[in-house]
């Protein structure tokens, strides 16, 4: 899930012009609360080679979950789509990359810059209620017909009409889009809204071509190619197997500071497996060139065999610069059975990480204990100062626990013996009216039933152990194993009682929290609040965070709301690394300076023609 970008920081200059409205000086980036990085007359990004070749194919796995794909709009609810429209779990809902453009490109190496793209500049209004960009003339969707004002006006409207609840939840202060001229385009705030975030969010939405979706129904899932303006055009469609995209040699963003460096592959292929085991083998034969491991027992015991033993295949951990994140069992507070804090707790005290992490994970994994994990936004102590007076106008609303030390997981000393954190569970699921009968725990006549959704079959053995301690309380736990297409269908209806989930923030955090933790979404299909938060106090906090005029204003804020949500106990927290674990065939040229944010593998990375003949020739020699 992912990462929905923020405000604007521009100089204040006033103009004249034909609008009312008193406009700063024309920005060439936004940012949300300090300088840009790059100066006006940067060349290119500094983790990029500006001199990189181009050609060759990259063969990459699709999206890890996200199953066969049956649609090429990523837009709307209907249908999975195929990989590669979208950034995915690296980027906000709606951030462009290959496929689709924006009017501005996020700077990888950065927490909050945007540089132009289809858009040259920006003005940001005195009072900070709208924001106008002006377009590049020399822009073209892949028809060669221009992109104007007129298009980025409609692909608003069709997202927000008939798009996910996502960018409803996200952009519901934005008052109206207009086109000035058709190369200018300017968005009016509601006042009183989310000024400080609003600017960036738009520059990132997809543009779309509004002559194309006069013919073309575009709350339709479709596998035809929708007409876009990116770098990379769709160039076969396998559905559920493979997508195939071809780098376009007219591309009319080429040469674009933003573009110097960047997308050097020919071809970009996303292949599809079901099962991966299959999919491990598949890229020990070749099949593919690279792949990210996310089980740590596959990545200690079966990157193995000739092609690592010759040198052929490299393993490589690559630090993580983003946050972490939260991953773990999240419960569905649309189910009764989840509404008291007391049962949720009690599923917290059974999970025993040390055991599983010295016997499943080979020790490779540290627990979570933050929403916002390996960033600067995790709570920290016990609250003071602001965070405390912050936290103080809730506080006949919040748990006592709030206001001492962080949140801490359970330990147990790694034996498997959870006894203790058991019998703790069992007095708390007493107090909240539950008690045993002939080995069940029952309430109200009614046993307590949970089934933990999986579309992995190799999930399960992590979830076994878990199993087992919840049922000595007597919870009647089970796993349904079901195909990835129907676990996204009923994720998107909240149609289970616990998921498996890894929610990513940005390093500056917007409207995004409204759609993970929101009341908005307790109901709402589609939305990324999956346990089902609905709490004022939690809603009172995200407005916080997302008003902050300030860095320091919105840490704070964040730490207060982590420290909430943690206390509310709405999932079970898993684990994490700070660390990507990457295999490769080694034909490969790369930046020598990644940047902090992203891995930059699709982006900056080529294909290095001496390696890949020499890899050729060893292999064809075996």
């Amino acid at each position: 899930m992912g990462r929905i970008a923020r405000s604007v920081f521009l100089a204040a200059l006033l103009l004249g012009g034909a609008a009312d409205t008193a406009l700063a000086a024309p920005s060439y980036g936004l940012s949300t609360f300090g300088d840009l990085k790059y100066p006006a007359d940067f060349k290119h990004f500094d983790y990029v080679n500006p001199d990189a070749p181009k050609g060759g194919t990259l063969t990459i796995l699709s999206v890890v979950g996200q199953g066969p794909f049956d649609s090429l709009n990523p837009f709307i609810l209907k249908g999975t789509p195929a990989a590669g429209l979208l950034r995915g779990s690296d980027g906000p809902p709606g951030e462009t990359d290959i496929y689709f453009e924006s009017l501005m490109a996020r700077a990888l190496d950065t927490t909050d810059n945007l540089y132009g793209l289809v858009a040259e500049s920006a003005d940001l209004a005195a009072d900070k209620l709208s924001v106008t960009f002006h377009m590049r003339p020399q822009a073209r969707f892949h028809d060669g017909s221009p992109i104007r004002s007129n298009d980025v006006v409609y692909s608003f409207h069709a997202i927000m009409k008939d798009g996910s609840p996502v960018y409803r939840l996200a952009l519901r202060d934005v008052e109206k889009v207009e086109a000035i001229d058709p190369l200018t385009v300017r968005y009016s705030f509601r006042k009183g809204g989310n000024v400080r975030d609003l600017p960036l969010m738009v520059a990132q939405l997809p543009i779309l071509s509004e002559a194309y979706y006069k013919t073309h129904d575009f709350a339709n899932s479709t596998l035809e190619p929708p007409l876009a303006s990116g770098p990379y055009r769709i160039a076969n469609v396998q559905q559920g197997r493979s997508i195939t995209y071809e780098r376009d040699p007219d591309y009319w963003g080429k040469d674009l500071p933003v573009n110097v460096g960047r997308y050097n592959f020919d071809r970009i292929v996303f292949q599809y497996y079901r099962d991966r085991t299959v999919e491990l083998q598949a890229f020990k034969a070749g099949e593919f060139d690279i792949r990210e491991e996310f089980t740590s027992k596959s990545w200690a015991t079966e990157y193995n065999g000739p092609p690592f033993d010759r040198g052929w295949i490299k393993r490589e951990v690559m630090p993580d610069g983003k946050p972490s994140g939260v991953q773990g069992w999240f419960l569905n507070l649309r189910r009764d059975k989840f509404a008291d804090p007391r049962v949720r707790e009690a599923f917290d005290l059974a999970f025993d990480f040390q055991w599983t992490n010295a016997n499943l994970f080979y020790g490779l994994y540290q627990r979570n204990d933050s929403m916002f994990e390996n960033s600067p936004l995790e709570a920290e102590g016990t609250p003071q100062g602001k965070e405390l007076a912050l936290l103080s106008h809730y506080r006949d609303r919040l748990p006592p626990e709030v206001f001492g030390p962080r949140y801490e997981p359970p330990k147990t000393d790694g034996s498997g013996n959870n006894r203790d954190n058991l019998r703790k569970a069992m007095t708390l699921l007493g107090a909240a009216g539950w008690h045993v009968e002939k080995g069940v725990l029952m309430k109200d006549g009614k046993p307590l039933d949970v089934e933990f959704l999986l579309f992995e079959p190799d999930f399960t053995r992590i979830v076994e152990p878990y199993l087992r301690n919840l049922r000595v309380l007597g919870i009647q736990a089970k796993i349904r194993l079901v195909d990835p297409a129907q676990y996204q269908d009923r994720l998107k209806s909240y149609d289970f009682d616990v998921i498996t989930i890894r929610y990513i923030p940005s390093n500056t955090p917007g409207p995004e929290l409204r759609d993970a933790w929101g009341s908005e979404g307790f109901k709402e299909p589609g939305t990324y609040n999956l346990a089902g938060v609905h709490d004022p106090v939690v809603d009172a906090l995200i407005e916080d965070v997302i008003e902050a005029d300030n860095r320091p204003d919105m840490v704070t804020a964040a730490h207060a709301l982590d420290r909430v949500l943690m206390w509310g106990h709405y999932m079970v927290p898993q684990w994490h690394s700070a660390k990507h674990f990457i295999a490769y065939w080694d034909k490969f040229g790369r930046p020598p300076a990644p940047p902090r944010y992203e891995r930059g593998i699709i982006d900056l990375w080529w294909l290095d023609k001496d390696k890949a003949a020499a890899l050729a020739a060893a292999r064809g020699r075996q």
